[in-house]
């Protein structure tokens, strides 16, 4: 098939209904746990919630990982362990180090909720290098203006994490990665390169190809390794391309929590439901319960 030539695999979306908004989810499965160091991704809408409503996101752990929050509309308020407060919107990043442990909140900020508050966009965790798991925890927010954003040919693309088209994030990065927002007007086109040792695209929404062969919107096309192409639309698209270092060393995933190491987890799992956590200030009166069935298995 022409299709084969391009991508490794393709993976269908797992779609949760949250009550007013959903959330798709490529990474992980029980076929594929990681494009680079990506291993968990999440296209959270597009959404208009209620009047007075809004998403809340009570006090939840994370370890050995670092999470990446990229919005298309709407803001979300950010509280973490460490006493950061963030609002993010969008074109900015806010990247978040769980290292040992780190305990945050996503809630949209309560001066929105009142006209009925926007959610579109995407979450993803980045598995780090086995050596860096157990850093301390760190967040870093870095606002939209600061990521360049290269236009060319009907397509403008913010690169959000990594070297691509030739300009670089300042993103923190802990194993070489790409991620980038890819908007592409009617007959607009922009180069794939086959830098990265994994690469993956994601068709949010509109339409697009890939040297002629389609996407499909929430679908996650893992392109084959040294594999150069050109990314077109016929009537305008968003597509992210994100991938980077394959990693030589399986990751377990189960719940919040990702680690190299099954005991790790385990300890995390007592450490949550013992109340050995630090609290968030400012958000200390909720948390989300430890599940007694988990929402994620365990992977692989």
């Amino acid at each position: 098939m022409e299709n084969d030539r391009f991508f490794l695999q393709t993976i269908q979306p797992v779609t949760h209904d949250l009550g007013g908004f959903k959330v798709h989810r490529t990474l992980p499965t029980r076929t594929r746990t990681m494009v680079g160091p990506f291993i968990f991704f999440d296209q959270m809408g597009p959404a208009e919630l209620d009047p007075g409503q809004g998403i809340d996101v009570r006090p939840h752990p994370h370890i050995n990982l670092a999470t990446v929050t990229y919005l298309f509309g709407g803001a979300i308020d950010h509280r973490d362990l460490l006493g950061t407060f963030a609002r993010i919107e969008p074109g900015a990043v806010n990247l978040m180090t769980a290292g040992h442990g780190i305990v945050h909140s996503e809630r949209s900020p309560q001066d929105e909720r009142a006209g009925g508050p926007l959610l579109s966009g995407i979450q993803t965790w980045l598995a780090v290098p086995e050596d860096r798991e157990e850093m301390d925890p760190a967040f870093e927010h870095v606002e939209a203006d600061k990521l360049p954003v290269v236009s060319a040919s009907g397509a403008t693309a913010r690169v959000v994490m990594g070297d691509l088209w030739g300009v670089s994030a300042p993103t923190t990065q802990y194993a070489a990665t790409i991620y980038a927002d890819i908007v592409l007007e009617a007959g607009g086109a922009i180069p794939i390169d086959a830098g990265a040792d994994e690469r993956a695209l994601y068709l949010t929404h509109g339409d697009a190809a890939l040297d002629g062969v389609p996407l499909e919107p929430m679908t996650l096309y893992v392109l084959r390794p040294g594999i150069a192409a050109t990314l077109r639309s016929s009537a305008g698209a968003r597509v992210m391309l994100c991938g980077g270092e394959a990693f030589t060393t399986p990751r377990f995933v189960w719940w919040n929590f990702v680690s190299s190491r099954r005991d790790r987890i385990d300890q995390a799992k007592r450490d949550w439901k013992a109340g050995n956590f630090p609290k968030v200030p400012d958000d200390a009166e909720e948390f989300i319960p430890i599940p007694e069935i988990p929402k994620t298995v365990s992977y692989p």
